[in-house]
This record gives C-alpha cells, structure tokens and sequence, in this order.
C-alpha cells in the first residue's frame, strides 16, 4: 500500500463537531503536526472532509 503525509493547516476553531472528529480520527491535533497513513479508501474519504483544513502529500 502507498503512504500518504497529512499534514493539518489551519484551525478547527469554528468547525462542524463532524470535521474536528475526523481531524481527530486522522491523530491530527496542532497546526502543522504531520501524520503518515496507509492510502486507503477510509482515510481518503475523511481527507476528502476536511481537505480545506489539511494538505496532502505522497510519503
């Protein structure tokens, strides 16, 4: 399976319950915190969700 880098860029603050539990669910806490996942469809659909909060990179 490729690997994917997530990395979280802007705040949460002022966000649905929905997408700060994705953010969550991803181990995404602090602006800037970087998290390496598996490419998989699940993880793309949530990256889908908040992908105005994160950005995407291939490891």
């Amino acid at each position: 399976m490729a690997k994917i880098k997530v990395t979280k860029v802007k705040s949460a603050i002022n966000r649905t319950q929905n997408q700060k539990r994705i953010l969550e669910s991803l181990g995404l806490r602090k602006i800037g915190q970087v998290k390496e996942h598996e490419n998989t469809p699940n993880i793309l659909g949530m990256i889908n969700k908040v992908s105005h909060l994160v950005s995407v990179e291939e490891a």
